[in-house]
């Protein structure tokens, strides 16, 4: 009966998608979906993903994920603080316009609007000036060595769209603002968007006058969200998709053994871990003092949690648990902080009564339920194993479209966070967007409102100190104080597995990104 259910379904997806078997469409599903066409009003790696196929940045990630000229030619800075840009030539946005230092300046200042989603991406920056038509000056509050890095995640608009359009002012999801940018993107990238359809799917052409050499051979590629891992995988299998991202983990040996079809894994950059409100009250608890406030009951609620069985039984052995906030490959990683708390309900029973809940407490617990690995499974088990030290959690998940942003505007006790470190891939993007307060830019995803003296310290030298030997040592000594305080609840570093068909060829990428101008098919 399931078997016919989901294939059934999967069939509704080919009808849906009007799926076409030509040679250069490529046909894909995630079960999460683009949260807004512009690229200011949110932070969320997927859609930044889907985003960077019609947009360009100044410098970009290459095929190894190394940075390399885009939009800019070549920089240098010329005073401690601020870098000079030169600008490429003869680059056309979607709509025919040139385009020119003032498409630049008008979208650093978009991004540093204080009502900008992503202002937290260029929290060092301080303006842009135009110099003369192909080159731009980039005003940093002092040295600061990752400007390149963040710039890699800073899309360039056109300004004569948005001024006749009403979008010089950005979007934010959080707060609910649109403008014309948010459901329309013109850019100067590899593929246009011919079609975006919330809930349903998206649909990008080829941009025949990129400026750049094209590694594809793509025209066209089909998105749809699938919610459903039933329905996306028997669809893949069913020949009615080419690609799935990521593949399900229960399905994996299925796929790969499966004529015709082969599973692509690689490690992920991407931790998933609990953010904890750390504000005068909970909203379970009205009206009394938050019990998160106190260091031992954070320590409590990590001692009794179960990762090895969330690995085993969630994670089908996929997963790595960690203690810290960063994968191995980051720079501010250090393997003596990743040592998570050992599984101890004992422990933890014992932390909460020395912290005066000996009866445990109650909080709200949300999660996701289509954004991360086994996101909503990995919950249910955190909900059921605090609830054997007292701490009964009234467990929430919903879709990302809704969640995201009620996390934005603090409405969660506890709730599930995922940060692969990007755009920068640095640990400096953990410290300036998750562990400091929000003002002068940095704390932008901080929904918890944590915050440490000694942290925000660290952060404010390491984003100026150029020798790299200390400014990373800055960063692990400031991941530290975050383990040894539970700023966030560390779980596991996510799995990274797609599914294909034979005859696609897509490179896969640690930061998750799916860039399909890379991509093949036959």
């Amino acid at each position: 009966m399931k078997a016919k259910l989901a294939t059934g379904l999967a069939v509704a997806v080919g009808a849906l998608m009007g799926m076409s078997a030509e040679a250069k469409t490529l046909r894909w599903a995630s079960p999460t979906d683009i949260t807004t066409l512009d690229p200011y009003a949110h932070t969320e790696s997927f859609t930044t993903s889907m985003l960077h196929h019609v947009f360009d940045p100044l410098v970009r990630r290459g095929r190894n994920l190394e940075l390399e000229p885009a939009l800019a030619v070549s920089w240098k800075t010329v005073k401690p603080d601020t870098w000079r840009f030169e600008l490429r030539r003869n680059v056309k946005f979607h709509n025919g316009n040139p385009f020119t230092a003032d498409d630049v300046v008008a979208s650093i200042t978009r991004i540093l609007d204080p009502g900008a989603r992503a202002r937290g991406n260029l929290a060092t920056v301080v303006r842009a000036e135009k110099v003369d038509d192909f080159t731009v000056d980039i005003i940093t509050q002092g040295p600061y060595p990752l400007l390149l890095n963040d710039l890699a995640g800073i899309y360039i608009l056109d300004k004569e769209w948005m001024e006749a359009n009403g979008a010089l002012k950005p979007g934010n999801i959080a707060t609910g603002v649109t403008t014309a940018a948010s459901t329309t993107a013109i850019g100067t990238g590899p593929f246009k968007v011919e079609s975006y359809k919330p809930d349903a799917g998206t649909t990008f052409v080829v941009n025949p006058d990129w400026w750049d050499k094209p590694q594809h051979n793509l025209t066209r590629i089909e998105f749809k969200p699938v919610k459903s891992d039933a329905t996306r995988v028997a669809a893949l299998l069913s020949g009615e998709l080419d690609l799935i991202a990521p593949a399900p983990l229960q399905d994996l040996q299925r796929i790969s053994s499966s004529q015709g079809f082969k599973v692509i894994e690689e490690p992920s950059l991407r931790l998933i871990m609990l953010s904890l409100n750390v504000r005068p009250e909970l909203k379970a608890m009205p009206g009394q003092k938050n019990p998160l406030l106190d260091v031992k009951v954070r320590q409590a609620m990590w001692h009794a949690i179960d990762m090895e069985t969330i690995k085993k039984r969630v994670m089908r052995d996929k997963s790595r648990n960690t203690g810290t906030l960063v994968a191995p490959p980051v720079p501010g990683y250090a393997k003596e902080n990743d040592v998570p708390l050992a599984f101890d309900p004992n422990r933890a029973k014992q932390l909460l009564a020395e912290a005066g809940y000996p009866n445990g407490f109650k909080t709200k617990l949300n999660c996701p339920n289509d954004r991360y690995i086994n996101d909503e499974q990995t919950c249910v088990a955190i909900a059921s194993m605090w609830a054997k030290v007292g701490i009964q959690a009234d467990l929430q998940t919903e879709s990302r479209a809704t969640y995201f942003p009620r996390q934005d505007r603090g409405e969660f006790d506890v709730s599930m966070v995922g940060w692969a470190t990007l755009p920068p891939m640095d640990g400096f993007s953990v410290l300036s967007s998750l562990l400091t307060e929000q003002k002068d830019g940095y704390g932008g995803s901080n929904a918890g409102t944590y915050s440490n003296p000694k942290i925000e310290e660290l952060t404010r030298k390491a984003a100026v100190e150029l020798d790299e030997t200390k400014r990373r040592a800055m960063l692990t000594e400031a991941l530290k104080v975050a383990r040894d305080t539970v700023a966030y609840i560390p779980l596991h570093q996510q799995p990274l597995a797609w599914a294909v068909r034979d005859g696609v060829d897509v490179p896969q990428f640690p930061d998750e990104y799916v860039r399909l101008w890379f991509a093949t098919v036959k």
